[in-house]
């Protein structure tokens, strides 16, 4: 086992993924190692060769080709860290693919589904046990991941569900999109609400099993909201972004809540936007994206 920290970052060939792997490898130790995945080996290697060339690099970056929707590959890599280097002190699961609003959500639900829920599930149950004592588990989600974005009816699926439940909730939900049958269930039409409410579901569930635990270990299990970022995810969906961020610009907050000294215990668990909590009944039915995709 080694006293240098390891960190690694899924989904991290470009955007606000890229931005974080380029700012821990800034403010890391030159013996610490930054790992960055994403699932197209050539876009690994150019995103790597970029962070090493920049002047402000201090710790190692290399790559690993990882698809998170592959939950044995993440088990493997997580095997791997662990018999290196005895675990992990940093792991951000960022991993996304894009919607648009051309295509049906049906069309797009399984691949979208697999990556930003299968991959968050498999990276909490694989890397969840090898966060040493003062690390960082962070999932990357957003502001619509409250449990007021949804309709009533399915607050009690996710409200205090553990793991194991919430990925049979999702399954449910998969189907009904399959089977056009969402609507009168209650599910929004815009499938990217559901997922990052299951997603900060997740979150909180295994966050429940191990509070105490990592709280006394000085750990943190949570999500973080970066805002809004320009970024090909977000551009096709909204049309203002005069108070958007670049991806370098929404690292910032959550480079600061890895890398801060000690755990603040009313972040841990919760949905984390600029250092601030997002209460989790926070929200409202996203209404102007039901007109977005009904028209």
């Amino acid at each position: 086992m080694t006293n240098a920290r390891i960190a690694l970052v899924t989904g991290a060939n470009q955007g606000l993924g890229f931005a974080l792997v380029e700012g821990l490898a800034a403010r890391m130790d030159r013996r610490d190692l930054v790992l960055l995945t994403g699932r197209d080996a050539h876009r690994v290697a150019g995103a790597v060769a970029r962070v090493n060339a920049s002047a402000a690099a201090v710790s190692r970056v290399e790559g690993r080709v990882l698809d998170v929707s592959d939950a044995g590959a993440v088990r493997e890599l997580a095997a791997e860290l662990g018999a290196r280097h005895g675990g992990v002190d940093i792991v951000v699961s960022n991993a996304s693919v894009t919607l648009t609003p051309e295509r049906p959500q049906s069309e797009q639900a399984d691949a979208f589904i697999d990556v930003a829920n299968g991959g968050t599930h498999a990276v909490l149950r694989s890397f969840g046990p090898m966060v040493r004592p003062g690390g960082r588990l962070i999932v990357v989600a957003s502001s619509l991941g409250t449990l007021g974005h949804l309709d009533t009816r399915l607050h009690p699926l996710f409200d205090g569900s553990p793991l194991d439940e919430v990925e049979r909730v999702i399954e449910s939900w998969r189907a009904a999109v399959h089977a056009g049958a969402e609507r009168e269930l209650g599910w929004p039409r815009w499938i990217n609400v559901p997922s990052k409410v299951a997603q900060v579901a997740a979150v909180r569930a295994v966050a429940a099993e191990r509070r105490d635990a990592d709280l006394a270990r000085d750990t943190l299990v949570a999500a973080v909201c970066p805002g809004l970022v320009d970024t090909a995810l977000s551009r096709p969906w909204f049309t203002d972004f005069s108070q958007a961020q670049t991806p370098a610009q929404a690292a910032v907050a959550i480079l600061h809540l890895l890398l801060r000294d000690k755990v603040d215990p009313a972040h841990y668990g919760e949905l984390v936007r600029f250092g601030e909590v997002l209460p989790w009944l926070a929200g409202r039915p996203p209404r102007h994206q039901e007109r977005l995709l009904n028209s």
